[in-house]
C-alpha cells in the first residue's frame, strides 16, 4: 500500500545500526526495543550481563537483530573499550542513544567530590566521549542521529536535584554543541526530556505512593510515565523524519513541565 511505503520512507530504520547505552532497563530498554522493531540492528551497552543477555533474548524472540556489550561507562577507559567493542558487532553506528545514568542525589550541602565525579562521569562525560568517538564518522557518512535522555531536573530544581540535575542540564548543553558541530553534515543531535517515569532509576521515589500520586497529578494526562512512552519519539528522532529537527529538547512528560 502507498501509505505503508510512505511511512516506511519516513520512519523505517532498516539498514541502520544503533547503539543504546543503558539499554537493558528502564527508558533505555524501551528505546532499544523501539529502534530494533523499527528495523535497526541494535547493540545494547550497560553494566549487568544478566540483564543485557535477557534484553537481547527478548529482542531476538521478536525477530529483531540485537547484541549486547558489557561495559563500565564510569571511566574513560571503560567507555572507549565498550565503544570499540560495540562498533565491531554490526559496524559503526548511525544512531547513538545515551540513556545510561546514575541517580545519586544526596542534598547538595552533603554532596562530596566522589558523588560529583561519579555522576558527571556517567551522565555527562560518557555521552561526550561517545559523541567524540562516533559523531565525526556519522558526519563523514552524511547521516547520523545522537539522542540523549535528560531530565526535568535539567530545567527546574525539585525532589533534591543535586548533582544529577546539574549533569542533565549540562547534557542538554552538550546536545546543542554537538548539533552545531555536526548538523551541517547530516547529523542531528537532540534530547528527550522525561517527566517522572516508573523505572528502576527512580526506585527511591517510586516507593513513596503519596509522592508518586502527587507527581502524576502534576501532569496533564494524569499519570506518570512508563518506558514505552518513549518509543515513538525515539523512532522519530532516529529516522529520516527528523532531518530538520536538531539541537532540541523534546519533552515526553505528559505535560508535566507546563502544568
Amino acid at each position: 500500500m502507498e501509505s505503508q511505503a510512505y511511512l516506511s520512507e519516513l520512519f523505517s530504520l532498516e539498514g541502520r545500526v544503533a547503539l543504546v547505552t543503558g539499554g537493558s532497563s528502564g527508558i533505555g530498554k524501551g528505546i532499544a526495543e523501539a529502534l530494533a522493531r523499527a528495523g535497526a540492528s541494535v547493540v545494547v551497552v550497560a553494566r549487568r550481563e544478566a540483564e543485557l543477555a535477557a534484553t537481547v533474548v527478548e529482542l531476538t524472540e521478536q525477530g529483531c537483530r540485537a547484541a549486547w556489550v558489557a561495559g563500565d561507562l564510569g571511566t574513560r577507559e571503560g567507555v572507549r573499550a565498550a565503544a570499540d567493542e560495540a562498533a565491531e558487532v554490526f559496524g559503526e553506528p548511525d544512531v547513538l542513544v545515551n540513556s545510561a545514568g546514575i541517580n545519586l542525589r544526596p542534598p547538595m550541602g552533603k554532596t562530596g567530590d566522589d558523588v560529583w565525579d561519579a555522576t558527571m562521569a556517567v551522565n555527562l562525560e560518557a555521552p561526550y566521549l561517545l559523541g567524540q568517538r562516533f559523531g565525526p564518522g556519522m558526519a563523514e557518512r552524511g547521516f547520523g542521529r545522537i539522542i540523549h535522555v535528560t531530565s526535568q531536573q535539567a530545567h527546574r530544581a525539585f525532589v533534591q536535584s543535586g548533582v544529577y540535575g546539574v549533569s542533565k542540564g549540562a547534557l542538554e548543553s552538550l546536545t546543542r554543541s554537538q548539533a552545531e558541530a555536526w548538523s551541517p553534515h547530516g547529523v542531528t543531535c537532540n534530547a528527550l526530556v522525561p517527566g517522572f517515569v516508573l523505572t528502576p532509576l527512580n526506585e527511591r521515589l517510586s516507593s513513596d505512593p503519596e509522592r508518586v500520586a502527587a507527581l502524576a497529578a502534576r501532569t496533564m494526562i494524569g499519570r506518570n510515565g512508563v518506558a514505552e512512552d518513549f518509543a515513538g519519539a525515539a523512532v522519530f528522532l532516529a529516522s529520516r523524519a527528523s532531518s530538520y529537527v536538531t539541537g532540541q529538547s523534546v519533552f515526553v512528560d505528559g505535560g508535566f513541565h507546563v502544568h
